[in-house]
């Protein structure tokens, strides 16, 4: 961290880039085996999800040919 070269009017302010607290917070509760199976389960639905939406919208990103230049070679040719 920086020191300051100012000086300070209030001296919590200056101690408060170096302050640490004593308090830890409490430890984390380990995930129960229904918790977990929940979890994955959401977040392969939310890749599939995904997944299934690509699949279905890159034919939709796709160039497509019009279909009257098609009819008009078919037309020139029967002549």
């Amino acid at each position: 961290m920086f020191l300051r070269r100012e000086p300070v009017p209030f001296t919590f302010v200056a101690e408060a880039e170096r302050f640490r607290s004593n308090v830890t917070p409490p430890p984390r509760e380990s995930l129960s085996k229904t918790q977990l199976a929940a979890r994955t389960l959401v977040g392969l639905t939310v890749v599939a999800g995904l997944v299934g939406s690509l699949l279905f919208g890159m034919p939709a990103l796709q160039p497509h040919e019009a279909p009257a230049k098609s009819q008009q070679s078919q037309a020139s040719e029967g002549r």
